[in-house]
């Protein structure tokens, strides 16, 4: 018996920029065998997690109930079973995957004022945590505007996260950051951040508090925060940078 026709489907702008992006990320298997593309396996993952899933299973259920239409537009032809991705994804390069993706999230960005806006903050994941191992703990760089997270690095709970920042912002393709506000909260508000930010030619927006005048912040004037206390946002004077 003839295996069914998949029915052509027309590929939509977004189906192409995800498949296209998601191309970007190296196959571990070996190509004898293979009977579901990576493309479309990690397609099938992203859009059911976006949908709602939150596990393996779950998104196994959710490849089974997508049509041949469907299935045809991620570049399959016919859902792949749970377990297959579960094998898949152990072995893949976690690193390149997020790297994909947020090339992906970069393009979906929106500006404001013409300027992108980045938020810098760190967050422990929820859901994630066992009896063997603590929740991850992220450190993540989020568009403004949509919530797009465009870049995230582990990092310990307990650690110094002060570099953690700059060494996400290396991270990133200058031309990216270029012209840019990034605001981080006061914890992060340090020198050396101020300086990585400028130095990738984008602007910043930074809490400042007391403890970071006693400091003695270079880029933090000596009576900046008395001075801007009650005073209109425009108004407020600019330190030298």
């Amino acid at each position: 018996m003839s295996s069914s026709q998949v029915v052509p489907a027309r590929m939509r702008r977004g189906d192409e920029d995800l498949l296209r992006v998601l191309g970007g990320v190296p196959d571990p298997r070996d190509p004898r065998g293979v009977r579901y593309p990576l493309v479309g396996v990690l397609a099938v993952e992203v859009c059911a997690v976006l949908a709602g899933a939150r596990s393996f299973t779950a998104i196994g259920e959710w490849a089974v109930d997508l049509s041949v239409e469907q299935l045809a537009r991620l570049g399959l032809e016919c859902a792949p079973v749970e377990s297959t991705m579960r094998k898949l994804f152990a072995r893949l390069d976690a690193v390149a995957v997020d790297r994909q993706l947020v090339v992906l999230a970069w393009c979906r960005t929106r500006h404001i004022g013409g300027r992108g806006v980045i938020a810098i903050d760190a967050k422990t994941m929820r859901g994630v945590r066992t009896t063997t191992a603590v929740a991850p703990h992220l450190i993540a760089a989020l568009d403004h505007t949509t919530g797009v997270v465009l870049g995230q690095n582990a990092v310990a709970a307990k650690s110094n996260q002060i570099p953690a920042v700059r060494d996400l912002l290396a991270g990133f393709d200058p031309r990216d950051l270029e012209g840019c506000v990034i605001t981080v909260d006061a914890m992060r508000t340090q020198d050396q951040t101020a300086r990585a930010i400028l130095a990738g030619g984008a602007d910043y927006v930074f809490t400042v508090k007391g403890a970071h005048r006693k400091q003695g912040c270079s880029w933090v004037g000596a009576s900046l925060r008395d001075e801007g206390r009650g005073l209109p946002m425009m108004e407020v004077p600019t330190p030298p940078t």
